[in-house]
């Protein structure tokens, strides 16, 4: 396409309308405000990206969205189920870039909005790793913690439990490897791999570390109310 401008990085928030163990999960308020707004703060704050594009299938989202800074140029087609990619939703979005507005990008940036306490200086730490490293693909993760996988058990309905790693099952925490567990909040790529490999999980992906608190992921009801105590310690001029 001739008519196509280049430009250096794109946000995509995924926010589809769709969710059952939160109903409304993306607009559902956050220290009075809707949940993905502290998303689109976080990445206007960053002062890192040409467009900042929330992919939704909700026109109330949309509305949203628009209102708190962020741009709303289509409405996602598909990819809006439970059991869809979030991979192909940004790829997607990146595709209708292309077609309906004639950019394309060298950065893709996916924020979930269910990550609120991940800041803008975060954002920004993670693409200068990314830069940093010569990445084309890098997927945030965090320590697990106290809720220590090596320790982790098969459990019965007898309340009879089998350990899924026998050997570390009987070591000292402080004597185990660190794992390490996925989190949504910022994951990065260059376009044109996305585009090839069509997931973020491409050859030669790397991981970047956060603190457990700026990687937190919003799922159920009591990762909201968790959520909400942490963000409130960490932000008392914010809210």
């Amino acid at each position: 396409m001739d008519n196509l401008v280049e430009k250096k990085n794109v946000a995509v928030i995924l926010a589809r309308q769709g969710s059952k163990r939160i109903p409304k999960k993306n607009i559902v308020d956050f220290h009075n405000k809707p949940l993905i707004y502290w998303t689109i703060k976080a990445a206007l704050e960053a002062n890192l990206f040409n467009n900042i594009i929330v992919s939704t299938d909700s026109n109330e989202i949309r509305e949203m969205s628009i209102k708190f800074g962020a741009e709303v140029p289509f409405l996602r087609e598909k990819y809006c189920d439970d059991h869809a990619s979030s991979s192909m939703a940004t790829l997607q979005t990146l595709e209708q870039c292309k077609k309906e507005l004639g950019f394309e990008f060298e950065n893709v940036f996916q924020l979930m909005p269910n990550c609120p306490i991940r800041s803008s200086k975060e954002i920004v730490t993670a693409f200068d790793n990314f830069s940093k490293k010569n990445a084309v693909s890098q997927i945030s993760c965090t320590n697990f913690g106290w809720l220590n996988p090596w320790w982790a058990i098969k459990l019965e309905k007898n309340g009879f439990g089998d350990p899924l790693f026998p050997k570390e099952f009987n070591e000292r925490s402080q004597d185990q490897e660190k794992l390490y567990g996925i989190s949504g909040a910022v994951w990065i790529a260059k376009s044109f791999v996305l585009e090839k490999y069509k997931t973020f999980y491409c050859p030669g992906h790397i991981f970047f570390p956060m603190s457990w608190h700026s990687a937190f992921d919003i799922d159920t009801q009591d990762d909201l109310e968790i959520a909400k105590s942490i963000f409130k310690k960490e932000n008392q001029n914010a809210i």
